[in-house]
């Protein structure tokens, strides 16, 4: 059986084009994209003061080497997704369509609930000026840097697999795509490793966007399940140390139940996040 990442980009765009459920799909989920991410962290940095912005650094990140190679690693986290529609639609055909749209939809609609932060306080991190490799040129000509909590690419990756064990739970598959779960797991593991590597995010953004997730749907990502994806982070990196990478998944956790507790009495699920901003610790 093929990997997921050996599925084709291009053909895969394609399918979805040619059938007007999946089109629909996709267009909403570019407008939401467009209007959540794009338009709104434009409008920010254009007219500076209209919505606070908030620096998350942490200490720890001092830990997490800049690693530019990785770079590619992080560009990957739409494609990462989009893959797994070419692979659902080649393996389920027809039967593979409503699961495809499902996994679309609930894309549109992360960049929606995530905005429900940046709406009241934008947020972003020391990230280096580095314009050496064309990649970084692009991510800096494409991305203020102002929406860094939740990260939006923790969030969609997460989704990603999360979203894909629970469709091939209820088709019945989950023994026979085994690997492929684990592949996209693993995926989603390296990614959130590459954009801390690339500077894009600090360990804050990543808590918070776990926190996000168990929000958002906390039956596909409840506490177990964010416990476990923080314990493969940096689990055979050689770099930063292990004694250092043990400090980032403990502060990471430590920071998500931190989020998770002060929920219970919020009157809304970003309360926890927006108090975290305007007095960030």
């Amino acid at each position: 059986m093929k990997s997921v990442a050996e599925e084709s980009l291009g053909l895969t765009l394609l399918k979805i084009a040619a059938r007007p459920v999946l089109r629909s799909a996709g267009i909403r989920c570019v407008k939401s994209i467009g209007y959540y991410f794009f338009f709104l962290q434009y409008k920010a940095a254009l007219f500076p003061g209209l919505i606070p912005v908030t620096p998350v650094d942490h200490p720890l990140d001092a830990k997490i080497p800049f690693i530019p190679r990785w770079v590619s690693r992080y560009l990957d986290f739409i494609p990462f997704w989009i893959r797994l529609i070419g692979f659902l639609l080649r393996t389920y055909h027809r039967r593979g369509i409503g699961p495809a749209c499902a996994v679309i939809d609930s894309m549109a609609r992360l960049y929606a609930y995530a905005a429900q932060v940046y709406t009241q306080n934008l947020s972003t991190t020391n990230r280096p000026r580095y314009l050496t490799h064309p990649r970084f040129m692009l991510i800096h000509a494409a991305d203020p840097h102002l929406m860094c909590i939740p990260s939006l690419h923790v969030m969609v990756v997460i989704r990603t697999y999360t979203v894909f064990r629970a469709i091939i739970r209820s088709l019945g598959d989950t023994q026979g795509f085994a690997p492929q779960l684990e592949e996209i797991k693993q995926g989603a593991v390296t990614i959130t490793e590459a954009l801390l590597y690339v500077k894009q995010h600090s360990v804050n953004c990543v808590a918070a966007a776990l926190y996000t997730m168990t929000c958002f749907d906390r039956t596909l990502f409840p506490q177990e399940e964010a416990k476990d994806f923080v314990s493969h982070l940096f689990r055979h990196a050689q770099r930063p140390a292990p004694q250092d990478s043990a400090l980032i998944r403990n502060y990471i956790m430590e920071r998500y139940r931190g989020f998770l507790s002060e929920a219970e009495g919020a009157s809304s699920w970003e309360e926890p996040l927006l108090k975290f901003l305007r007095s960030p610790s």
